[in-house]
C-alpha cells in the first residue's frame, strides 16, 4: 500500500518555505555587500550571511527531496535545488577568491532564479 501526500498549490509547503528563505537570504547578501563596501562591520555580516545562504540552499535540497520521495511529487524540484546548491558553491568559492567580476553578477542571477523558483511554487 502506497500513501501519497499532496499539498495545495497555494499552501505553505516546506518546499515553498525553503525557497522563500533562500530568496530572502540572497537578498540580505546583496544588502550586506553594500555594507561591506561602506562600513567596518560589513565584512562580518557578509561572511555570516554567506554561511546562512549556503545553509538555506542545503535546506532547499532537503525540502525538494522530501517533497519528491515520500510525497510522490515530481523530481524536478530536486534537480533545480541541486543546481542551485552548485551555484551557491561556486558563489562561495569566487567570493573567497575575491573575484567580484564573477561574484556580483552570479549573485544577481541567483537572486533572479530564486525569485523565479518561488513564483513557480
Amino acid at each position: 500500500m502506497t500513501t501519497r501526500v499532496t499539498t495545495e498549490r497555494g499552501g505553505f509547503s516546506f518546499l515553498r518555505i525553503a525557497i522563500a528563505l533562500q530568496t530572502l537570504t540572497i537578498f540580505l547578501q546583496a544588502v550586506s555587500s553594500g555594507l561591506l563596501m561602506t562600513t567596518s562591520y560589513g565584512e562580518v555580516l557578509h561572511s555570516v550571511g554567506a554561511r546562512v545562504m549556503y545553509g538555506a540552499s542545503m535546506l532547499y535540497v532537503l525540502a525538494a527531496v522530501l517533497a519528491w520521495k515520500p510525497g510522490g511529487g515530481s523530481p524536478r524540484p530536486v534537480v533545480y535545488a541541486s543546481g542551485f546548491l552548485v551555484l551557491a558553491s561556486v558563489q562561495v568559492a569566487v567570493g573567497i577568491a575575491h573575484v567580484p567580476s564573477v561574484h556580483l553578477p552570479l549573485g544577481v542571477v541567483m537572486f533572479g532564479l530564486s525569485v523565479l523558483a518561488l513564483a513557480r511554487r
